[in-house]
Order: structure tokens, then C-alpha cells, then sequence
């Protein structure tokens, strides 16, 4: 597939070809023990990629698509050979991605938005507070003015941490004292940002998932305190998700998209673990792009999701 070709390199591939070699070499194991012995792809083989996939985190319903796309493509060639299912495979993958594609993640921070407002959910220990940390610097180098808010302040680390991040970082945060009124939080945040004309505020929000009612309720009045200061706020609600909790990432995306609006998705911790599938099931599944993706503990493994180049790296064999 051409598409593929030399348009790759630098450090930044280096760390996704890194972070996700413990997907990769997984993958590839479960495909040779699916195609063993034999020379053609028949129903036995196609049962067996199946399974692949579901094991590999890609979820069940972008399993079957892909799976129904390649049994469209091999029905018609009698002979169609099983050392050619790992390229047919590839190309599905990216199809099905580039079907999924939008345009909301090619420009990050549009500059009629001024200051872009973010706003961060998920649930505790999928590295929210690190990724927004992470996302400080990305803009800061960028030649952006950040402000952080911490708005979690139900827990005493949340705030903590994200005021290591801030001084590490060398950005402001505006926060207040442990059981404040996270909106209050907000409030103040984006006030201070409008004050020093800032270009980005990231909002850190409380990583509970508690119940959908309570969850969405905390989050709306969120939304509509910001609005106060700047009425179209925030500009994006990002989703963060461990990618390596595989099917309990999936079940996180469900339940907090229907708590409230998530615009964009970021899947940390994919260096670790075997269970990278995970961002193909979930780019298709929701249709929510798939902004950032976590590689490594260096500032710059929080790398833009770029669906290509990670398919790339997923089947690269050398």
C-alpha cells in the first residue's frame, strides 16, 4: 500500500514504534498460531483472526467490520495466500481509520478561539493530571500562553500534582483550597486567563465516575459557570483513558459520553501493555477523534494520534 511509504521518520515515529512494540509482537504471535498450517485463507483462518482481533482489544464490533471486509476481498480469489493476510489485514485497519477521519484533530487550537478553552475528564490513575501537564508544554513550546485550573479539588493530590506539573512546566494555575466549588475553580480560571490574555486554559475536572447523574450534573455546571467569562466554553471536553485497562477504557468512554459531550479523546500508557487494539476499537466505535496518544514518560511521548502512522508502526516488522 503506497500510502505507507517513506513518509515516516524522526524521533517521534522511533518512540511510536517503541511504545507500541508490546502490541505489535502480541498481534503478530496470536496471527501466526491463527494461519499455522495453512496456505490459503479459508473460514477456519478467517474464525482464527477473529479471535485475534477480540483478544487484542479491538473490540467486537470493529472486529466484525474488518473481518467482513476481508472475507469481501478474499472470496472471490480461490487462492488468496495466508503470508498475504498481515498486508490485506493492514490496509483494512487504515481503511476502516480513514473512514473514521474528521478534520477536528488536524488543528488543535484553532485561533479564533481565544483563549481556547479545554476542559479535562476521566477517571483517577489513567494519567489526567499528566496529560495535562504534557499538553501545557506541548503549547507552551508551541509559543502558547497556558493557565491551568485545578478544579478537582476533592482530592488533595489531583491539586498537588498538577501544581508540580505547573512549576515543571512554568505556566500559571489558579486554584483554591481542598472541598472548594470546582465551577468556583473554573470561574476563576478563566477570569485570570482572560486577564493575561492567555491563549490556552486547561481545566482539570474531579476523576470520579460516581454515577452518570451525579457526574453529568458536576460537569454542566461546570460548562455553565465558564460561560459566564466566556460563553462558548469550553471549546473542547477531552476525554483522557488508559489504554492499557483495554475493554474497561471502552466501557469509560461510554459511560462518561453520555454524561456529557466529549469532543476529543486522548489513550494513555500504551507502551506498557499488549492491549494497544484498544485505540482502533475506540476511534471507530465512537467517532470522537483520537487527539493525543500516551508512548512514554518523556514530555514529548504525548504525540498527536495520527491514525497512518500508527497503523504504520502497529505492523511494522522491522
Amino acid at each position: 500500500m503506497a500510502l505507507f511509504k517513506n513518509i515516516f521518520s524522526g524521533k517521534n515515529k522511533e518512540s511510536l514504534d517503541k511504545g507500541l512494540e508490546k502490541t505489535k509482537t502480541s498481534v503478530f504471535s496470536k496471527l501466526a498460531k491463527a494461519v499455522a498450517g495453512k496456505s490459503t485463507v479459508d473460514a477456519e483462518v478467517l474464525d482464527n483472526l477473529e479471535e485475534v482481533l477480540v483478544t487484542s482489544d479491538v473490540g467486537v464490533n470493529t472486529t466484525l467490520k474488518i473481518i467482513e471486509r476481508i472475507e469481501e476481498r478474499v472470496s472471490g480469489e480461490k487462492y488468496f495466500g495466508t503470508d498475504e493476510l498481515n498486508k490485506i489485514l493492514k490496509e483494512e485497519i487504515a481503511g476502516l481509520l480513514a473512514e473514521n477521519e474528521t478534520t477536528d484533530n488536524k488543528v488543535l487550537i484553532p485561533e479564533t478561539k481565544t483563549p481556547y478553552v479545554i476542559m479535562v475528564v476521566g477517571v483517577n490513575g489513567v494519567g489526567k493530571t499528566t496529560t495535562i501537564g504534557k499538553l501545557a508544554h506541548r503549547f507552551k513550546s508551541e509559543g502558547k500562553s497556558v493557565v491551568l485550573g485545578a478544579a478537582d479539588t476533592f482530592r488533595a493530590a489531583a491539586v498537588d500534582q498538577l501544581v508540580i506539573w505547573s512549576e515543571r512546566v512554568g505556566v500559571p494555575i489558579v486554584k483554591q483550597a481542598m472541598g472548594s466549588d470546582p465551577a468556583s475553580v473554573a470561574f476563576d480560571t478563566l477570569q485570570s486567563a482572560v486577564s493575561q490574555n492567555a491563549d490556552v486554559v486547561i481545566i482539570d475536572t474531579a476523576g470520579r465516575l460516581h454515577n452518570k447523574v451525579n457526574l453529568m450534573n458536576e460537569l454542566t455546571k461546570i460548562k455553565r459557570v465558564m460561560q459566564k467569562v466566556i460563553p462558548d466554553a469550553p471549546h473542547e471536553v477531552m476525554l483522557v483513558l488508559d489504554g492499557s485497562t483495554g475493554q474497561n477504557a471502552v466501557e469509560q468512554a461510554r459511560q462518561f459520553t453520555k454524561a456529557t459531550e466529549v469532543s476529543s479523546l486522548t489513550i494513555t500508557k500504551l507502551d506498557g501493555t499488549a492491549k494497544g487494539g484498544v485505540v482502533i476499537g475506540i476511534s471507530d466505535e465512537f467517532k470522537i477523534p483520537v487527539k493525543y496518544i500516551g508512548v512514554g514518560e518523556a514530555m514529548e511521548d504525548l504525540q498527536v494520534f495520527d491514525k497512518m502512522e500508527f497503523v504504520d508502526s502497529f505492523f511494522k516488522t522491522n
